[in-house]
């Protein structure tokens, strides 16, 4: 998952100026690249939902207590903090509004465990929270683009429902039956690395989805320069308070440190792949949309690895109490 961030991290880039170039000097074969956004829109979906362990879901009711403050964190407080960002610099900007709130408002169900591990964190617990959080923003992004896009946007919403069920549903049962039909194919340590392909996968998926988006919507895209360094700022601010809000939880909670750590990675990782999916189908033609949740991408695993930094030197400083009583929940 590490090298997926890593690769992701170079590629993404590449992929962005790659298609501006397309786009403004191959304006032609810009527009040639935008019929292949929806297939590759469906495979980066497959891979994320193959991705996705569900058997950890049995171990949820020894946890209760900290998977209900990460909840919380994830799903209210977050995307209410996400909105007012979000409305304090583009309030007067439908697209880049939309764009950077559905960037900030669902937390990440996979590389974010890599950099808890990084920073000895408890990834056993986080591998639970990985299907919650997956399941919960399939459910919730229908509700939170209607509640907090649709209220403040002009963006017709009315058919996007039957729409993302077609969307999410094919793909979904498709990398469940697959992942079924190889689990008993295949011995378990063949089957194990064959789960983990889709790591290195998306990140390539991800970067040519980037591509044909920038390629195929170049002139749109360079008409907004200046929104661009508001949305890293956005972004940077967004990670600042996320930080503060989990590191006074873990206090206000006295979670041992592995908690802490946990808690601040699956709070200021972000769903951007996904998300970037969903928005695809949901938004159709909203470049805007999909350029401000690529942009933030560009900063998040710098971030976190920064943040894999500091809770590692506050680990060394810091003994751990045995009587934090929220582990044991």
């Amino acid at each position: 998952m590490n090298g997926s961030g890593n690769t992701t991290t170079l590629l993404l880039p590449f992929a962005i100026i790659l298609g501006l170039v397309i786009g403004h000097f191959l304006p032609t074969a810009g527009e040639t690249l935008d019929a292949f956004i929806d297939p590759l829109v469906l495979g980066l979906l497959a891979l994320l939902f193959f991705e996705v362990r569900f058997a950890p879901l049995r171990e949820a009711s020894r946890h209760l207590g900290f998977l209900s403050i990460a909840w919380v964190t994830n799903f209210i407080l977050i995307p209410i903090l996400g909105w007012g960002i979000a409305s304090l610099f583009f309030g007067q900007e439908p697209a880049l509004f939309a764009g950077l709130l559905l960037y900030f408002l669902f937390p990440c169900t996979d590389w974010f465990l890599a950099f808890t591990r990084i920073a000895k964190g408890d990834v056993a617990l986080g591998s639970v929270l990985i299907p919650i959080n997956l399941i919960s923003q399939l459910l919730l992004f229908p509700i939170y683009l209607s509640l907090f896009i649709g209220l403040q946007t002009t963006f017709d919403l009315l058919g996007m429902w039957g729409t993302l069920v077609r969307w999410f549903l094919f793909p979904f049962l498709g990398a469940m039956l697959l992942r079924r039909i190889l689990s008993k194919a295949l011995p378990t340590a063949r089957f194990e690395r064959v789960t983990n392909l889709p790591g290195s996968i998306v990140p390539w998926l991800l970067s040519a989805l980037v591509l044909c988006i920038f390629s195929s919507h170049a002139s749109q895209l360079t008409a907004h320069p200046g929104a661009f360094p508001l949305i890293l700022l956005a972004v940077f601010l967004f990670f600042v308070l996320t930080w503060i809000l989990g590191q006074l939880l873990a206090l206000r909670f006295r979670l041992a440190q592995p908690q802490r750590v946990l808690l601040a990675m699956t709070t200021t990782a972000r769903n951007s792949p996904l998300m970037l999916g969903l928005a695809t189908i949901a938004l159709p033609n909203q470049p805007l949309v999909y350029a401000a949740l690529i942009i933030g991408m560009l900063v998040e695993f710098p971030h976190l690895t920064i943040i894999s930094r500091l809770l590692l030197r506050k680990d060394t400083r810091i003994k751990t109490s045995p009587s934090n009583p929220i582990t044991s929940i």
